[in-house]
């Protein structure tokens, strides 16, 4: 029989959200935590840098390795039914971690959220674990294959990602750190800072917001922070809401955005004024 999930059950079911929040460094990214509620938060602390949080009773896990960030992606998400046995977030690796770590119902009920600080330094553990895999070694030398190395990085960070991605009763919040840099041309763009190239590109469309928390000036040139929330603003700063609620600017208290994500009034629908470029009326007008 086909599983088909009614709307009454759609709607009644708990949601989470998956967002990636990017600011340039000391812009007050970590700090973000104490904004949640401390007693439902779990803060994965892989940047060594919970100086942010200090005197905040919120419980903290540190993982070194990549190895440690797979089991704690499966810990949390479960097993992932179309892999085989072997395979990462398969039911293996789903039962060998929980005889580690015990009862994922016990360990983990109480949270609602897992503030992951930081996608940056995810993806540097990943490269480094991929560097040492002998896939990423030449047959003929032994050295390492940088290309092979970052192409492997590239599936495991979808891999851990999309697994998170799909846990559906916890928010999952990812921050990283937002580079500013000039292209060819003189243009000022921004881009995460990742390992690889294929995650920085497709980080985007697995996740449901990309938030960018940037310095604004008020109008008599005072500064403040802000979230950054629709993908078209006059800044150029990366940013998506997928949940059809976020103005262009938001506060910065994720605790308020996550409320306003799950139980506010969806915006009227965004539109896109198209203006027909004039040289083309005028030889449609002569043809």
């Amino acid at each position: 029989m086909l599983n088909i999930i009614s709307a009454e059950q759609r709607l009644a079911e708990k949601k989470g959200h998956k967002l990636v929040v990017c600011g340039q460094s000391g812009v007050g990214k970590t700090s973000l935590a104490r904004t949640l509620d401390p007693s439902k938060t779990l803060f994965m602390d892989l940047e060594a840098g919970d100086a942010a949080i200090e005197g905040v009773a919120i419980d903290v896990i540190r993982p070194r390795t990549w190895q440690e960030c797979r089991d704690f992606a499966v810990f949390l998400g479960g097993p992932n039914p179309s892999l085989g046995d072997e395979a990462t977030y398969s039911q293996m690796h789903y039962d060998y971690v929980c005889q580690t770590y015990g009862d994922p119902a016990d360990v983990l009920s109480k949270y609602d959220t897992i503030f992951v600080d930081s996608i940056t330094v995810a993806a540097r553990l990943c490269f480094v674990y991929c560097q040492n895999q002998p896939e990423c070694r030449s047959d003929r030398t032994g050295k390492l294959d940088t290309r092979a190395a970052y192409g492997m990085q590239g599936r495991e960070m979808m891999g851990w990602l999309s697994h998170l991605q799909h846990i559906r009763d916890k928010n999952v919040v990812f921050v990283g750190i937002l580079d500013q840099r000039i292209d060819d041309y003189g243009r000022e763009t921004f881009e995460l800072q990742l390992e690889g190239a294929k995650t920085s590109r497709e980080l985007p469309g697995i996740v449901d917001e990309v938030i960018t928390m940037a310095v604004m000036s008020d109008d008599n040139g005072n500064p403040y922070r802000a979230f950054v929330c629709q993908t078209l603003n006059q800044w150029g700063y990366p940013a998506k809401d997928r949940s059809g609620r976020l103005e262009l600017l938001e506060e910065p208290h994720l605790g308020k955005l996550l409320e306003k994500m799950s139980n506010g009034v969806p915006q009227n629908e965004r539109t896109m004024n198209f203006v027909k470029p004039t040289n083309e009326v005028e030889n449609v007008e002569n043809a």
